[in-house]
């Protein structure tokens, strides 16, 4: 007598339903000190500092718009924008997306995640949709708090922009709402690079400052007088971008290939965590992450990615060298004192005059004329001429120039007294700042150079 071979069905097991398993991450996320403080910090701190920086006597006058945080409600958030873009973003970063996935191995829980779970795949994707949430709440809560508490400050009224014209209400709202929102591009691009960091270093603290390492290396290289196609291929260069957003007509080439160059990279980097996460022995107790072979899997990549955008941009756009010349400046210059020229005689209640009508010009050297004509620095010279309707006279103002590499520059007024020698101008309602004592100003550095 032969026993048949008997075959037993087999139940199959299907994964957890993903809304519940977002849900349990986010749970988790928001169950940790850190994050719920980071939450508090972000939703209340902008509007008490902005408010409190707003009756303060002394302006942050380095930081742009930050000379006109006592004229206008639409300078603090900007100001707490370009505060949060040299490092609050990227520790934000570094605190939810570099430990969500480091967090199960110090605790030695993806036993029981896998079990509960069953999907590897569905893992990741909750965990890094729950990570995506709380940033998006963070930054969220930056801007909205920082918008209350410049308003609560200093009121609804118009804004100057980097060149000198006034962007009345609605249009500071528009711009300062766009400028924060596309620093969510970079942002996610630190965030995919701190979820690599999680999965390739395991337990290891290593995951957690990734993202804020990165930045440190972006602050440093900005401040750098890089090729204008290596700067704008780096992460963090639409952090600065935003500022062509409130010049007269907006230059958005530059913010938009920042936007994408980040978003590129913040998906080339979540794929590169992904293929890695999907690679793991979740057997082996001991792991203590990827070691030596993150360098293969995932940094030499990203070199690779990284070059590959330095000649598409190299390809695509007409920049060279720095970006910065003297001819640029001397437009950027122009302009900018044409509209604060204007700007001051409204307030001191003299004929009205256009710009056409000012014919005004600025000429800008470098290093006294013994210096090449371009990049940045802060031994530019600018003299800018003008003349009024009706008058022969030619009028002749100087200006001490500190160019920033990322395009933005300090006009400092060096004479006339009469004219910018003083922060403020006497009128018969009293003292008022005076807008051509100093000014900030922006060129776009991917336009083509040419001698000036």
């Amino acid at each position: 007598m032969s026993a048949a071979a008997v075959t037993l069905p087999r139940t199959q097991t299907r994964p957890a339903a993903a809304w519940r398993s977002y849900r349990f991450e986010l749970v988790k996320l928001l169950a940790q000190w850190p994050v719920r403080l980071a939450v508090l910090a972000c939703w209340i701190g902008p509007a008490l500092l902005v408010a409190a920086i707003s009756q303060q006597s002394s302006l942050p006058a380095d930081t742009v718009f930050g000379r006109w945080m006592h004229q206008t409600g639409w300078a603090g958030p900007l100001v707490a924008l370009s505060f949060s873009c040299s490092w609050v973003l990227p520790l934000l970063t570094s605190l939810v997306a570099g430990d969500v996935f480091a967090s199960e191995d110090r605790l030695n829980t993806w036993r029981h995640l896998l079990v509960a779970v069953r999907s590897p795949r569905r893992i990741f994707a909750t965990k890094a949709l729950a990570s995506l949430t709380i940033i998006l709440a963070l930054v969220a809560g930056l801007a909205i708090s920082g918008i209350v508490g410049g308003l609560l400050a200093a009121g609804n009224r118009p804004l100057v922009g980097l060149d000198g014209h006034l962007l009345a209400p609605g249009q500071a709202a528009g711009a300062v709402l766009l400028a924060w929102v596309s620093t969510l591009a970079p942002t996610l691009a630190f965030a995919g690079v701190g979820l690599l960091g999680s999965v390739a270093f395991g337990r290891s603290p290593l995951g957690l400052v990734t993202p804020a390492l990165l930045a440190l290396l972006m602050q440093i290289a900005q401040l750098l007088p890089l090729p204008v196609v290596v700067r704008v291929a780096l992460p963090s260069y639409a952090y600065t971008a935003w500022r062509g957003l409130f010049t007269d007509p907006a230059q958005t080439g530059p913010l938009v290939i920042g936007v994408v160059v980040s978003l590129v990279l913040a998906a080339s980097t979540s794929a590169l965590a992904y293929r890695l996460f999907m690679r793991r022995d979740f057997t082996d107790v001991a792991y203590d992450g990827f070691g030596r072979r993150v360098l293969v899997r995932a940094v030499l990549p990203l070199a690779v990615l990284f070059a590959v955008i330095v000649a598409v941009i190299a390809g695509t756009t007409s920049a060279s060298g720095s970006g910065i010349d003297g001819a640029k400046l001397n437009r950027s210059l122009t302009t900018a004192f044409a509209h604060l020229y204007r700007m001051q005689t409204a307030e001191l209640h003299r004929p009205a005059v256009t710009e056409a009508e000012l014919r005004a010009g600025a000429s800008c050297q470098k290093g006294g004329g013994l210096e090449a004509n371009s990049g940045p620095g802060n031994d530019w010279r600018c003299v800018v001429t003008w003349r009024l309707p009706g008058s022969a006279a030619v009028g002749q103002a100087i200006y001490q120039l500190d160019v920033n590499p990322d395009g933005r520059y300090v006009a400092d007024g060096d004479g006339p007294q009469e004219l910018n020698g003083f922060f403020q101008v006497q009128t018969a309602a009293g003292n008022v700042p005076n807008p051509l004592w100093q000014f900030d100003g922006y060129i776009n550095l991917l336009t083509a150079t040419s001698s000036g």
